[in-house]
């Protein structure tokens, strides 16, 4: 059974409900009529299979017969803070991220992003990276759509590195491994420093800071330092602002043990 939707607005406890784009899916893309089962989401804590008793492309009812006890949330709510990239890499850092398990999205303005920002077009922007995160969430079964955030100035991005128990800002410069410091590294330390064990790191709220095209300028990196964050690199090879921010937040999902890590 794949059909999968996240309807967080329409999940009763007797009934879902699926409109808008997910009804027009479901009714006329997936052909699914009376009797056909489903897998909903409410978006946060019940997953349930659902049986449809009337189908339109308006309009999608179904009982809900069966409550699931499925949680592919991961243990670490990581938060993808990416300096705003340009064409669509941003769509691909948060189609991906979804997928592999981001808790939400922090776009920001840095000082050598290439892309113009542009305030008026921001909410269409938003609207569209939602819609990609939604879709994302449903073909990877995720329990809920990930937060997609307002774009930020690089302060407002300083001054809120405080409220996440870690910070990690990637930058090349410590991609030495003689030198520099690694993800593993600053989780391990983050630890101890803590005194934090495995289950009670479980509810950790951290935070990745990716940079644009051109990287972090070096007052950037003394500035994130200065408010908190720790300065990790991602290996010997500099990668691409689109892959940074989806090598980093896997690497953070092993090491909570998720995917078998320490």
């Amino acid at each position: 059974m794949q059909r999968y939707f996240i309807a967080a607005d329409q999940f009763t406890e007797t009934k879902v409900q699926l409109t808008g784009e997910d009804a027009h899916h479901a009714a006329r893309v997936m052909r699914m009529k009376a009797g056909d089962k489903f897998i909903v989401s409410d978006g946060e804590a019940r997953t349930a299979i659902a049986e449809v008793t009337e189908a339109s492309s308006a309009l999608v009812e179904a009982d809900i017969i069966e409550l699931l006890s499925t949680d592919s949330e991961p243990l670490w709510s990581v938060t993808i803070a990416q300096s705003l990239p340009k064409g669509d890499k941003m769509e691909l850092v948060i189609q991906k991220g979804t997928e592999i398990g981001a808790y939400a999205f922090a776009p920001f303005q840095s000082e050598r992003m290439i892309v113009q920002y542009d305030a008026k077009k921001e909410a269409k922007r938003l609207e569209r990276w939602s819609k990609i995160a939604k879709e994302a969430a449903e073909q990877s079964h995720r329990n809920r759509v990930p937060d997609i955030e307002q774009v930020r100035s690089w302060r407002e991005l300083m001054q809120g590195i405080e409220r996440y128990d870690l910070a990690l800002f990637c930058y090349e410069r410590e991609g030495d491994a003689a030198h520099g410091k690694g993800i593993r590294t600053a989780v391990q330390e983050w630890k101890r420093r803590s005194e934090r064990s495995m289950e009670q790191a479980s509810s950790a709220n951290l935070l990745l800071i990716v940079g644009p095209e051109g990287g972090f300028t070096e007052r950037e990196a003394a500035e994130a330092e200065s408010a908190g964050a720790v300065l990790v690199g991602l290996g010997k090879r500099i990668l691409r602002t689109e892959t940074a921010g989806i090598v980093g937040l896997t690497c953070l999902l092993y090491e909570s043990g998720e995917m078998g890590g320490a």
